[in-house]
């Protein structure tokens, strides 16, 4: 082929099976620079249960340090993506994976009990209907909320019964649910 034949992709070195493009190294190293951010924004508790080597935990702690400071932080995250680069991370990876799974199904269950709780305010048949999927419940201590926080909504007071209907009902669902 001839200089004036060439065209954009025909490479003889892209044929290769061990190339990687300059756009996929790129890719990648944002990918574990991400993977650094979800890192650095976990608290120290959470950072514990994820198994990372001595050097990475030195530099999360840093990061720790560095949270006000905007610039300096954003060039350490950019740091720890390229200490990523020389890890293993497929551990880290399942780790992050089984806390965001265990975030969502506290949420999902969080956002259950709220929608029961505006059923039961909302709905005079709902109490049935929870006391039926909920047998475990006080049922009498139930009534007294519900009633007390109608009330409260209806006059505009500070929602005291509202926030005890929801501590009321939220363990019974949470157990019934494991």
């Amino acid at each position: 082929m001839t200089e004036t034949e060439f065209k954009y992709g025909d490479s003889k070195w892209l044929d290769q099976p061990d190339h990687i493009s300059k756009s996929q190294i790129k890719r990648d190293m944002l990918a574990l620079q991400a993977l650094g951010e979800e890192l650095v924004a976990l608290s120290p508790a959470a950072r514990a249960k994820v198994p990372l080597d001595e050097e990475l935990v030195d530099a999360l702690q840093l990061a720790d340090k560095l949270a006000k400071k905007r610039e300096a932080l954003r060039r350490h995250i950019q740091f720890i993506g390229r200490l990523m680069r020389t890890r293993d991370i497929e551990q880290i990876e399942q780790a992050l994976a089984v806390m965001r799974n265990t975030k969502q199904a506290a949420d999902k269950q969080f956002h259950k009990v709220e929608k029961w709780r505006e059923k039961l305010l909302t709905n005079d048949d709902a109490l049935t209907e929870f006391v039926a999927a909920y047998p475990a419940i006080e049922i009498q201590q139930l009534r007294l909320l519900i009633r007390q926080a109608k009330k409260e909504q209806e006059k505009a007071q500070p929602p005291k019964a509202f926030r005890e209907l929801f501590q009321l009902i939220r363990p019974v669902i949470m157990e019934n649910e494991s």
